[in-house]
């Protein structure tokens, strides 16, 4: 069984751990820190980053968009649509949400690893903006939530409940439909709810 090295606040991880369970892909959980380095973690991904999933026969995949696209083809396209708009729709949309990730690690990384003094305000603004432009986006046409959802509707679930995680009642405020989207999937996904960051 592939192993999943991952941790549970991590949004790249809840995608790909809804991936492989919507998929029906076992996998073997494995959390990590990676602030410890631990060996494990930087022996399959050298830049010490996660989600990593270590294949049964020693090869690993890491970037959670690359593990996607893996368990895409394992399940037979149970994760993308085989017809090519809406595959790059489903694309598109979990490059967005990745993107709000980024600059929301970003910006939490900042206020972790620089001493109060040394934190860079114009630059955690900078990241702000992105987020709120790319999530004003989404609200005003929230994605579809049909019976059959993609790994891009995975991934904007995962960086919501990463925003809940960590700039709870910052994000929310004029954004109700995106809310509302994020409470929908849970109701109609349930089994993926235990994924989203916490």
């Amino acid at each position: 069984m592939p192993t999943l090295l991952y941790a549970s606040a991590s949004p790249y991880s809840s995608k790909v751990r809804m991936a492989a369970a919507y998929a029906g892909i076992a996998i073997d959980l494995v959390p990590v820190k990676t602030e410890d380095k631990p060996a494990e973690l930087i022996s399959a991904n050298p830049l010490g980053k996660i989600p990593v999933l270590v294949l049964e026969d020693g090869r690993t995949i890491h970037d959670s968009r690359a593990i996607t696209q893996h368990l895409n083809r394992l399940s037979k396209n149970a994760l993308f649509p085989r017809n090519s708009d809406k595959r790059l729709e489903a694309e598109v949309l979990e490059a967005l949400a990745d993107g709000i990730c980024d600059c929301a690690l970003s910006m939490v990384y900042e206020r972790r690893t620089r001493p109060d003094t040394m934190v860079y305000q114009p630059w955690l603004d900078r990241q702000w903006t992105k987020i709120t432009a790319a999530l004003d986006l989404l609200n005003a046409n929230p994605p579809r939530l049909p019976k059959k959802i993609t790994a891009g509707q995975m991934a904007l679930r995962a960086t919501l409940g990463y925003l809940a995680l960590r700039f709870g009642g910052q994000w929310e405020k004029g954004r109700g439909r995106l809310t509302r989207w994020a409470a929908r999937f849970d109701e109609k996904f349930p089994e993926l709810k235990g994924c989203v960051p916490g």
